[in-house]
């Protein structure tokens, strides 16, 4: 009988996450039921968003919130070992939300999966990164609701992060100016000599955000992608321009808190500026991502676009990768390899 260790949310976290606030424990695997087929995980994909779900009462109609003493809900790509579903045969290979384990039973109706796709051939940890939300979010956020075009400014928060490292290179392909924010002067000096972006703010370092990045884009902000919230955003928005336009993907500010955070006192700006202020997630363009996909692999084929993977091994690395994220620890993607 199979082994699945599976991480468990211990505690809900006050705060920033804490490796205390998960468990990993083991459990047999049980049979799979006509209709189920059997996934091994090969790689967890760690997302600083599936944090507002361990909140008390954070349930929505996204995700149920997560229990405690319970495994903790995330992204996997895994392979199926085992079916008894003629839609899931085996070998097939799923992006899929189900726990933070190394193996997961699935109906392929109750949990949201994806399969990957066919005709590109690239590492499958891609598919959890440049290829999958990461990339997905960067390209559509820039090209459906940035609109971003050559010689504008775009400027990202959480440029070292996931979305963001993307985010940047994709606005110099499309020739823009890009402008990372950053949490030390180790990420930004990666910004701008691995990922070419043409500056960088370490908002841990400034005194006054809103002058820093204003010095950084002295042509002013044409497109803010947001991954930060909070300070980071009220700051962008006093540098936009006429007619920016405002990409929202994530709030990680937000996602520790237990209150709501108060919001941008400075949003008459939009007004002035006849401003646009935009929500993003990608599942809702799921009908163009084999466009995206092809798309982005062109691009790190030439050399132009780089995937950058801050890459952990087995399942007890899990939580505390997790809880490296909200400590500025990583660069890029965030990834646990659990099987080959």
């Amino acid at each position: 009988m199979k082994l699945n260790r599976q991480v468990l949310l211990e505690s809900r976290p006050v705060g920033t996450p804490a490796e205390n606030n998960f468990k990993v424990v083991g459990t047999p695997v049980r049979e799979i039921a006509d209709g189920e087929v059997l996934i091994k995980n090969l790689y967890v994909s760690l997302d600083a968003g599936f944090r507002n779900w361990m909140k008390e009462g954070s349930g929505d109609h996204i995700l149920p919130a997560m229990a405690v003493g319970e495994p903790v809900m995330g992204l996997t790509l895994g392979r199926v070992v085992e079916s008894k579903n003629l839609k899931l045969p085996l070998g097939d290979l799923l992006m899929i939300r189900v726990y933070w384990e190394e193996y997961s039973i699935s109906n392929g109706v109750d949990d949201w999966f994806v399969h990957l796709p066919n005709g590109i051939d690239a590492p499958l940890s891609y598919y959890l990164g440049i290829l999958g939300d990461t990339g997905l979010s960067a390209y559509f956020g820039l090209t459906d609701i940035g609109k971003l075009q050559p010689g504008e400014t775009l400027l990202v928060s959480g440029a070292g992060g996931a979305v963001g490292s993307v985010a940047g290179q994709i606005g110099k392909i499309f020739g823009a100016r890009s402008v990372g924010i950053a949490g030390s002067d180790d990420k930004c000096q990666r910004l701008i000599a691995e990922l070419g972006f043409d500056a960088a703010v370490n908002y841990r370092d400034a005194d006054d955000l809103s002058s820093a990045i204003g010095d950084a884009c002295p042509k002013g902000v044409d497109v803010y992608f947001d991954n930060i919230g909070g300070p980071l955003l009220e700051a962008a928005i006093n540098n936009i321009n006429e007619k920016a336009r405002i990409i929202l993907c994530g709030a990680i500010t937000d996602y520790h808190l237990d209150e709501p955070a108060p919001g941008p006192n400075n949003l008459f700006n939009l007004s002035k500026n006849v401003a646009t202020m935009t929500g993003l997630m990608c599942h809702h363009q799921t009908d163009r991502y084999d466009e995206a996909r092809h798309q982005i692999m062109e691009w790190v084929e030439s050399g132009q676009l780089r995937s950058i993977e801050y890459m952990s091994e087995g399942i007890y690395r899990v939580g505390p990768a997790f809880c490296e994220m909200f400590q500025g620890k990583n660069f890029g993607k965030t990834i646990v390899k659990l099987a080959e």
